[in-house]
């Protein structure tokens, strides 16, 4: 039994689902956001702030701000809540209400950016904000997630050693871009433990984080207008990007079966997916994905079916292999 005293003190829960029977497939999920901040960036909240502490950096007047569209703002609301720190979440219109929401009824402060800048979009935009508010005012510390080597080290440390731990016969780990610190932290892991795992980065399209133009993304996550400096592109096999419209459909797939995630989760499910159709005719391969968050925040876009027509078209609803048709609401009868 874990008895904890702080609700940061309990970043990752070490579950995995065994999708063989949805997928047809080897393909285990590794659970992220079995946390109270609800996704993978729990591990990189935790750490940078412990970091910063560490270093000396984290007074009783600071303020800590980052820029995020999402889940790393919702696990710094957490670990900010339970040290008693103020925090400011400098974020953009792509941030969802239910995520804005958590954040306020955490204490957090949240800024929006309504204009994307001209080449570097909604994360160039943000990043400006955040140095304009700390040069104003010396109390706020950005953590910096998309510099900060605690970001990658809380993977490096802790998650890619788990998945080495459980599954000593892997041949395949499926991983997300955003920052990079998860991929980062788990490529780097696993090229210095074991070499003989492959590991395949998963982006969004749109995204630039692979060298590709930029374009248009609607679910926060995945993916960035600004590439992150911390992504090594050598470390990994192979570099697959999917469409959000492919993102949906593995997304509705998995809450067929029980499992309601978040788009980044079925962004990686998506990319698992295909990928091991191209390369695993036999289905023999061991493989394992990170799923960065749950599905909560998603239930006004992706699990939505007039959000989804409006922005991704029909093609988002078709379901996939494997995927159960709702049944039909029950009827009861006045007693």
């Amino acid at each position: 039994m874990a008895v904890i005293s702080a609700p940061h003190e309990l970043s990752d829960a070490n579950t995995y689902l065994a999708l063989e029977s949805v997928v047809g497939r080897q393909l285990h999920m590794k659970c992220e956001g079995l946390n109270f901040g609800g996704s993978v960036k729990m591990r990189a909240a935790v750490a940078m702030v412990a970091a910063a502490e560490k270093a000396g950096l984290i007074g009783p007047d600071s303020v800590l701000i980052e820029s995020s569209s999402g889940n790393l703002g919702v696990a710094l609301s957490v670990v900010a809540a339970g040290k008693g720190l103020a925090f400011v979440c400098v974020t953009d219109r792509r941030c969802n209400a239910t995520t804005a929401a958590a954040m306020r009824a955490l204490g957090a402060e949240l800024i929006t950016v309504d204009e994307p800048h001209p080449v570097g979009g909604y994360l160039q935009a943000r990043l400006d904000l955040v140095r304009e508010l700390c040069a104003a005012d010396r109390r706020r510390l950005w953590l910096n997630q998309y510099t900060n080597e605690a970001n990658f080290r809380a993977h490096y440390e802790g998650t890619a050693p788990q998945i080495v731990s459980a599954f000593p016969d892997l041949d395949v780990l499926f991983v997300g871009v955003g920052t990079a610190g998860t991929a980062m932290g788990c490529a780097r892991y696993l090229r210095d433990h074991a070499p003989g795992v492959r590991v395949v980065a998963v982006d969004s399209v749109g995204s630039v984080t692979f060298g590709g133009p930029p374009g248009p993304r609607l679910i926060p996550g995945l993916g960035t207008s600004v590439a992150p400096p911390l992504f090594e592109p050598e470390l990994f096999d192979e570099l697959l990007q999917v469409s959000e419209v492919d993102a949906v459909r593995s997304c509705r797939l998995l809450s067929s079966h029980g499992m309601l995630l978040g788009g980044s989760t079925g962004t990686v499910v998506s990319g698992a997916l295909q990928w091991l159709e191209r390369n695993d005719p036999e289905r023999r391969l061991r493989t394992v994905c990170i799923s960065p968050d749950m599905g909560d925040r998603y239930l006004d876009t992706v699990y939505n079916d007039a959000w989804v027509l409006e922005h991704l078209g029909p093609a988002s609803l078709l379901p996939l292999p494997g995927a159960r048709r709702p049944r039909p609401p029950a009827v009861l009868s006045a007693v």
